[in-house]
């Protein structure tokens, strides 16, 4: 009796934390779309969420059906990632966080200071040598 309390208690806890983790992940990618212009409900809706990612980094709404293609769906993720990265200002480092802590870089990225500069995969918004050029 006592050990199912034990393993009962420990998966009420990894439950716990579990919901705690994606609220944090839907309220960051929430102020991610919101700083982007776009909804901020789009993050509580599957596969429009992605949809809207896509769009938040400048790549085509066509893209969502590559992540239904196995292997495939591995390389569009890091793309979006590395995108989404380069659409706020940031870097390598910043995209090493994303790919191995979503839940804490995610609502960092929301959250922060970090200002959405541009969809990062739109050549329009960079000048010849790269840069982001200012919308403003």
């Amino acid at each position: 009796m006592l050990a199912s309390s034990s393993s009962t208690a420990a998966a009420s806890s990894i439950s716990i934390v579990a919901f705690v983790i994606a609220v944090l992940y839907i309220a960051g990618m929430w102020q991610i779309f919101r700083k982007a212009g776009r909804p901020g409900w789009a993050a509580i809706v599957p596969f429009y969420d992605l949809y809207v990612l896509l769009k938040v980094v400048g790549r085509p709404g066509w893209w969502l059906v590559l992540y239904f293609i196995p292997l495939v769906n591995i390389v569009i993720s890091l793309i979006v990632l590395w995108d989404l990265c380069r659409s706020f200002g940031k870097g390598w480092g910043f995209w090493w966080g994303l790919f191995l802590l979503p839940f804490v870089f995610v609502p960092v990225l929301g959250f922060g200071s970090t200002a959405y500069i541009a969809p990062a995969a739109d050549y329009d918004a960079r000048d010849a040598a790269g840069r982001y050029m200012n919308p403003a």
